[in-house]
Formats: C-alpha cells, structure tokens, sequence
C-alpha cells in the first residue's frame, strides 16, 4: 500500500456500509464514483519482477509518483467538497488520544445544529463507526488492513457511499498513527493533531511533521492533567516550532470541559 512506510504489499481496505456492517462492493462504489464525479484510481498496485527469471518480487522506490498520484486525487476531492460547501476535516493522532471520544460529544452536542458524516479509518473492527451511528451520525468504516493510513482514492470511493448532503461537516478519523497520514492529503480543509496529555509534551518535536501539516491541535483529557507530568505551555510551544500559527485549544472530551472553543472553532470554519 504504500513504499514510504513499509506498510505490508498486497494490504487492501475493506468499506463498511454507512447503516450497517456489511461490506460494500467495490464495483458498486467504483460506478458511483464515476456518477458522482468523484476521484478514484484505476492504476494496479506496482511490483517488479527479479531480472533473473526468479519470479521473487522485490520493492522499488515509487513515493515521489505515489504522492503526486494521491495529491492529484485528493485536489479532486478538495474541489468536489468545495462544490458542495462541505466542510472536510482529517482528524490525526497515535493510538488512545480520544479522537472517538471527541467526535462522539461532538455528534451528540452539535448534530442537531449541522449535519455530521463521519469516515472512521483503522486497520481492523467496526467499532468505531458503530460509536459514531449510536451518537447520530452517518459513518462508514474503512479497514486499511495492514495499511497505516488513508489514501485521497478510499475516501473518494467511501464518499460515494455516505453521499454527504450540501453543506454538512465530513469528519475523517485516520488510522491512529503520527506518521504516514502527514503525508497523504486526503482532500480536507486541514488536518486536526490530537493530542492527549497521557502521550508526553515532546510529541509535537518527535513527530514534527505531523504537527507541522496541522492548523489545529486539540490537546484532549486536561481533566487528567492533576495526575500526570505534562506541561500545557511547553508542549504548546513546542507545535509552534513545527508549525507556526498552529493554535491550540486545550479540553477534555470525556467531561465536556473548553469543548465550546471546539465548537466555536468548528462553526467558523464552516462559515467562512
């Protein structure tokens, strides 16, 4: 799936159906696709065969034609949102930082005032998407398999799918991963970095990159701040390098607290 990570040849995501469980056909999402004019690739996936006749394949480098690849798809997702003045955002983090959470009491709290559809993104299980449905929004599960992230050509095809109407909120949850989903452009707006105060304040400047691609980052579970060593302002400073201009807004998903400078964030961002 993708020769800049190391992510395992042959991986293939499997779509789950935004009102249930089962699997989409990917025939099916290909010709709506093609209806809704949506980007999707029809190029095979790349392997090179030994000279010597051997039939053992073997990696060649193909990131710089990947990325321009995906980029080219993702401009198309860009402007097909556009289009339709809906709102994408692409939520990244590690593993546990609560990006669930979040959308969960986002759903609940603001489904009523915008619509919501959600793209859940993990290597294995459903379960995520079927938080996301008993919260109140439409959400379709993206399995990567042994993939560490999103591609611009899965969101096009999951589109196709969840249908999102004119100027509603599309949420992407990528695969928990401070990595790869810097790299691939999916189409969105921006890219949202969660980051909890379990994780450690150095994140921002271990995974420079994945900060440096986000304009906003929400800095989840201060509630545990009492009994953990994390410093809100160093860890704050410390996006700033990476990305300046960032801004942060420290809040806790699971009790509610600053969740409104969240909300205010996001209804700007839907107006302007």
């Amino acid at each position: 799936m993708c020769v800049t990570c190391g992510c395992s040849e042959g991986a293939t995501a499997t779509i789950s159906g935004a009102l249930d469980d089962t699997s989409a056909r990917g025939e099916d999402l290909h010709a709506r696709a093609h209806a809704l004019g949506l980007a999707h690739d029809h190029a095979p996936r790349v392997r090179e065969v030994a000279d010597d006749g051997s039939k053992t394949p073997r990696t060649i480098t193909l990131e710089r034609a990947i990325l321009a690849k995906n980029d080219a798809l993702a401009e198309r997702n860009r402007a097909w949102f556009a289009a339709r003045r809906i709102l994408a955002l692409n939520l990244v983090s590690s593993p546990g930082s609560g990006k669930t959470t979040l959308l969960e009491r986002t759903v609940a709290e603001l489904g009523g005032e915008m619509p919501f559809y959600v793209i859940e993104g993990d290597q294995a299980t459903a379960n995520d998407a079927r938080r996301i449905r008993a919260a109140g929004a439409a959400a379709i599960q993206v399995n990567t398999g042994t993939g560490c992230h999103l591609e611009a050509d899965m969101i096009a095809r999951v589109l196709a799918q969840l249908d999102p109407v004119e100027g509603s909120v599309v949420i992407i949850e990528n695969v928990g991963n401070l990595v790869c989903p810097a790299l691939f452009d999916l189409g969105e707006r921006c890219k949202i970095a969660i980051l909890s105060v379990t994780e450690g304040a150095d994140k921002p400047e271990k995974y420079p990159h994945m900060f440096a691609a986000a304009n906003l980052m929400l800095l989840n579970k201060t509630d545990l701040l009492p009994y953990v060593d994390f410093d809100v302002e160093s860890c704050r400073r410390a996006a700033e390098r990476s990305h300046p201009g960032i801004r942060t807004i420290p809040l806790s998903a699971r009790t509610g607290q600053a969740m409104d400078r969240w909300y205010a964030w996001l209804r700007s961002e839907r107006e302007g």
